[in-house]
């Protein structure tokens, strides 16, 4: 776009237009005497249903100039509207008057101070660095969301993040040839495969998070995937059985949620959202940061990626950045797996300068990394709203990056091939760290943790345990497979000793963990209970009893899709193992 459609006068960066106003502590849009403006732009009529946004790329004709068509009843910025009179710009409630030029008084800024209020502007907005920079100033947000391209999620999410939940979402880059200087990347003529992918799970408290890496080459099955054409009308695409993951994504007009789907299948975690990102996404997002630093501990000579670094650390930026994340054939073994390896590293040095004060207290910074990532992204419909980026990257901007945790989906080279070129899961590890991730456990020591929480979680398994013959439970089935109510019921009865027991159905919805609830006087049942199933604390929960089918008090035991069957221990991993290859966002890794 040109200045006046990035809402800037001839040869004025729009950063310099944003300033700090000292009495409030906030930043406003600045465009000079001849056009006051309030420092939040007005609201936007509603769209109608099915419309896209009027300046998505590829959305609608552009005017001679390449300028997205002006809004009716708004000027362009920075210039008078004819005939509507520019009211003058309003002062706060309790804001004194702006002294005359020359004469405005000065107070000293708490850099810490500055540096807090942008940080809650701050966090994630494109996909591979959505936990730095997503809402670089929101009240900026309003002009960028005509930037933003948005593709159905076809009902492969949850329907969307929420804000007292944990959070997953499906982070792609594609292999796409799109924009200027990307020809030598990726593969020619590609439409866009799901070349890296990262599932990123947030803690329900916000104290980490694990961003899971999955491996291009990772032999899966793609399920069959519901997709929304063009046109509106709905297409099933059907799925392929021991195909590499990245097809899930391109292949045979395979959209961003069928790749939502084929992780669901893989991982059982369901993404709230998903994010995509091109090449372009890493180009322009490290220049608006003034470059990234990366560490090597060998020469790296790679005439297919194109890079050409000695070892030691680099600061690198635009076409060399993207080069390094590229770069595969002179690290490691030389494959994919090596590959992410870099390209963790990168984000983790990313993801460093983003939080760091250099960054957070630029508005130059800042303007400029809300440009370039909202032109890159391309977001799910559950996503497609500035309320609910806002909110997503103000829950995201609470973490820490000392506990974010990268690792990748353990596997292990494909036995059925003579040149290996392709992975299986590793079926002795990958299903535990799904399982970790499921259950919310963090790969790493979170200081932050609730020890009180925890410890009060604990003491519900403390206490005497009433006889197995006395527990009354009625057994609801909520995500686990058909007939486990049955099975359950029949075990606890039959080996258990626990025939005040019955199978009362199908619950309401749907559950990822195992729950047991029950009233404080049946407290000893639930102990006794928790200890047949193997039950942790945290999946009994203290409410009201019902009644069973004799019309006498009863817990209610709901089978969520944690459970493996009747005897298999209901009790979650509490921690990683040791043998699981991970780093954190705050550690310098240097590729070998």
């Amino acid at each position: 776009m040109d200045a006046q459609s990035r809402g800037r006068g001839e040869n004025i960066d729009p950063a310099d237009q944003w300033v700090l106003n000292p009495d409030t502590g906030e930043y406003e849009l600045r465009l000079g005497p001849s056009a006051p403006q309030s420092p939040i732009p007005g609201p936007r009529g509603p769209r109608p249903p099915g419309a896209r946004n009027p300046g998505a790329r590829n959305a609608g004709t552009k005017t001679p100039a390449g300028r997205a068509p002006e809004r009716p009843g708004r000027g362009a910025p920075g210039r008078e509207t004819p005939g509507r009179e520019v009211p003058p710009q309003r002062r706060r409630r309790g804001v004194p008057e702006e002294p005359p030029p020359g004469r405005r008084g000065r107070r000293p800024a708490k850099k810490n101070a500055k540096a807090k209020k942008v940080l809650l502007w701050t966090s994630g907005t494109m996909a591979f660095l959505v936990l730095g920079v997503g809402m670089a100033g929101y009240l900026y947000l309003e002009h960028l969301n005509d930037n933003i391209t948005s593709v159905s999620d076809d009902g492969a999410s949850t329907g969307g993040f929420k804000k007292d939940e944990a959070i997953n979402i499906l982070l792609i880059g594609t292999d796409k040839r799109t924009g200027s200087g990307n020809e030598g990347y990726g593969d020619k003529g590609s439409a866009g495969h799901a070349d890296t992918t990262i599932l990123l799970h947030v803690s329900k408290d916000r104290s980490n998070a694990t961003a899971l890496s999955i491996p291009r080459d990772l032999i899966v099955d793609i399920p069959d995937c519901p997709t929304e054409q063009e046109d509106g009308s709905q297409k099933v695409i059907p799925g392929s059985p021991g195909v590499r993951f990245n097809t899930s994504l391109g292949q045979s007009g395979r959209t961003p949620s069928c790749t939502m789907r084929t992780v669901t299948e893989l991982t059982g975690i369901k993404p709230d959202n998903f994010m995509v990102a091109d090449f372009n996404a890493v180009k322009t997002l490290t220049s608006a940061v003034g470059g990234v630093e990366v560490c090597l501990a060998k020469d790296i000579d790679d005439p297919d990626s194109h890079l050409e670094l000695p070892k030691g650390t680099h600061t690198i930026e635009g076409e060399q950045a993207l080069a390094f994340v590229r770069t595969r054939h002179s690290v490691g073994t030389g494959g994919d797996l090596s590959r992410i390896g870099l390209q963790q590293q990168f984000l983790s040095a990313l993801m460093r300068k983003l939080k760091s004060n250099d960054t957070l207290t630029s508005p130059s910074k800042m303007i400029k990394l809300a440009e370039a990532g909202t032109e890159a992204l391309t977001v799910d419909s559950q996503l497609d709203s500035i309320n609910k980026l806002k909110d997503l990257g103000l829950e995201l901007g609470k973490l820490n990056v000392k506990n974010l945790t990268f690792t990748t989906v353990p596997v292990v080279d494909n036995p059925a091939e003579t040149v290996k070129a392709t992975v299986v899961l590793n079926e002795g590890k990958a299903p535990e760290v799904f399982d970790l991730i499921r259950n919310d456990v963090s790969f790493t020591e979170v200081k932050q943790k609730q020890k009180q929480e925890k410890a009060a979680v604990a003491a519900r398994l403390k206490g005497e345990k009433a006889p197995a013959s006395e527990v009354r439970v009625r057994i609801l089935n909520g995500g686990a497979p058909g007939g486990s109510a049955q099975e359950m019921l029949s075990w606890l009865q039959v080996e258990q000793g626990v025939t005040k027991s019955e199978n009362a159905g199908n619950a309401p919805g749907e559950l990822s963990r195992t729950t047991l609830e029950y009233a404080p006087d049946q407290a000893d049942q639930a102990r006794r209970l928790a200890d047949i199933l193997g039950l942790s604390g945290s999946a009994m929960k203290p409410g009201e009893s019902v009644t069973n089918a004799q019309g006498v008090p009863a817990m209610t035991l709901t089978l969520g899709k944690d459970f493996k069957g009747a005897g298999v221990s209901l009790t979650p991993p509490d921690k990683a193992p040791d043998d699981i290859e991970k780093s954190t966002a705050d550690k310098v890794e240097c590729a070998k």
